[in-house]
């Protein structure tokens, strides 16, 4: 049975989709890009801000489910270049220091509303 995860700590899905949705012991996160719950600002100056806010969503939404970060056992991540990706990493691995989950990492042609960086997660609840 699949139920709907939803957060006022992340921002709102803007289309047809859920914050993340539950089923069989898997949490689905939805890519997060760098906006600001609370403002509705983009948060995407460099690539370092962006990541964090991003990350902050994520985290947002997993606890909304139930569950942490550290309870991801894989991410995708997509920059808008991939000339950022050094310092993308380095933001990630300080959300990811203890076992990190399995990770993609591509570069779209562009993300949604300018983003320099969005990440979406799968987390185990068990």
């Amino acid at each position: 049975m699949k139920q709907i995860i939803s957060t006022t700590e992340a921002p709102a899905a803007v289309g047809p989709y859920s914050q993340a949705t539950a089923a069989g012991g898997f949490i689905f996160c939805s890519g997060q890009i760098p906006l600001n719950p609370a403002s509705g600002e983009m948060e995407n100056s460099d690539i370092a801000t962006a990541t964090r806010r991003v990350l902050t969503n994520l985290k947002a939404v997993l606890e909304a489910a139930g569950v942490g970060l550290q309870d991801v056992v894989k991410t995708s991540v997509f920059l808008s270049d991939m000339k950022d990706f050094a310092a993308m990493n380095e933001v990630y691995g300080e959300y990811f220091a203890e076992n990190p989950p399995a990770r993609a990492c591509v570069a779209p042609a562009a993300l949604p509303k300018g983003a320099l960086v969005e990440i979406e997660a799968v987390a185990f609840k068990g």
